[in-house]
């Protein structure tokens, strides 16, 4: 991350635009606004802990995928691919911002039953309408294809190798906020400790260090805070911190070829992570219960009576393998439906959204973040029509359900 230190305090005292969180999500819309010629206000970012150490951003496994059950999400993840695959000329086209490859070694969702294998059939369908490249693959097919798997309990498989894979979103929210910065918007290394309404609007946030700031618009951009954010200003937001875990481990026999990030039937999912280690990650072992946003504990059995047991069985060609790190990161959760909420609160118009992602916020910013910004700069989606996420689906109890969760 960009080691240039956030002053504590703000340089003013009233903003038109503050965004609460500057990871991912936040800073693609303080960058966005602040690159648009049509938006000429003034924009604050509060980010309580710019290391990120704890955040979504800093524990996401940088993925990116195209295999979703909604189109809004593969529309997403399409201007994803492309907003990275451009990004040096995104950012601006100067020299010192690096490319932001993809390592297209793709999705593979294995199906063990009938059932689920007509799920991703009606998937790829929806997919291929999108103009996704995904293909549904036989037993044989995928034996053939990739044939370090074991697959004699697998029924079918759905497989997309364009721009699925992996990115290094870290580098993407780095350079979102140096060029933010750079464009004069206004990073504090603070925290919102309350937000004061008059009637259905906001007028003021008050920050720990004291100061109140008025505001125009607030953008909730807190991630797994999000629903605490939401409460300080008196409403209710259906997000939770979701444990999820990640080991890399090393094998000693690696692959020769790359490893799809393969879902496995048993929620297990494991892909190439270096030239010659692997990413295997993974939700708790029975449920999958909220947790305090700063409770980071894990059992120590999760490697052993989870991931190890599918390792050996999916991929026996590795051989013996070793544990090298692990982390655990959180969700932000949206309970409702599993889907970002984006746009303004329907009881407080200018309190927008830009949360919920439910593990898709590295590869969803770019579009989402764009389109709050569009919100706030013409009152309308300009670039990608993101109104079915919209607060309104939650207030009139309307789910757009995203089962594709990994």
């Amino acid at each position: 991350m960009n080691s240039t230190p956030f002053p504590a305090t703000p340089t003013h005292s009233a903003y038109d635009v503050v965004v609460i969180g500057g990871a991912t999500s936040g800073s693609a819309v303080a960058w966005y606004l602040a690159t648009n010629p049509d938006f000429t206000g003034s924009v604050l970012v509060v980010e309580r802990d710019p290391s990120l150490k704890n955040s979504a951003t800093m524990a996401s496994n940088n993925c990116m995928r195209q295999q979703f059950a909604t189109e809004i999400n593969i529309e997403i993840a399409q201007y994803a691919a492309e907003f990275v695959k451009n990004f040096r000329e995104n950012l601006g086209g100067g020299s010192e911002i690096p490319h932001l490859p993809i390592r297209n070694f793709g999705y593979l969702y294995l199906a063990d039953n009938d059932e689920f294998a007509e799920t991703l059939r009606q998937d790829k369908r929806l997919q291929a309408s999108a103009g996704a490249g995904t293909t549904i693959l036989s037993r044989e097919e995928i034996a053939a294809k990739y044939p370090f798997y074991r697959v004699d309990d697998i029924v079918a498989g759905s497989l997309n190798t364009v721009d699925e894979g992996a990115f290094d979103a870290l580098v993407m929210v780095d350079w979102y906020r140096r060029k933010a910065r750079e464009h004069g918007v206004d990073y504090i290394e603070n925290e919102v400790v309350s937000i004061s309404r008059t009637g259905d609007r906001i007028d003021t946030l008050t920050l720990a260090s004291g100061e109140v700031i008025a505001a125009g618009t607030v953008v909730d951009a807190a991630g797994t805070r999000a629903a605490h954010v939401a409460r300080m200003a008196g409403v209710d937001l259906p997000i939770e911190a979701r444990r999820r875990y990640t080991y890399i481990f090393s094998a000693e026999r690696p692959l020769a070829q790359d490893l799809p990030l393969t879902i496995d039937p048993t929620g297990v999912h494991m892909r190439s992570y270096g030239a010659y280690d692997y990413l295997v990650g993974c939700p708790p072992s029975h449920d999958d219960p909220a947790v305090d946003v700063d409770d980071f504990d894990y059992p120590e059995d999760v490697w052993e009576n989870k991931m190890l047991p599918v390792i050996t069985k999916r991929l026996p060609e590795l051989g013996a393998v070793t544990v090298t790190d692990s982390w655990v990161g959180h969700y932000e959760f949206n309970t409702f439906d599993h889907n970002a909420i984006i746009g303004p609160h329907t009881e407080v118009p200018n309190l927008f959204m830009c949360n919920g992602f439910s593990g898709h916020g590295s590869q969803q910013a770019p579009a989402c973040g764009r389109g709050v910004a569009e919100l706030i700069t013409y009152g309308e989606f300009r670039t990608l029509d993101l109104s079915a996420l919209s607060h309104r689906r939650i207030a009139e109890n309307r789910p757009l359900v995203e089962r594709a969760v990994i």
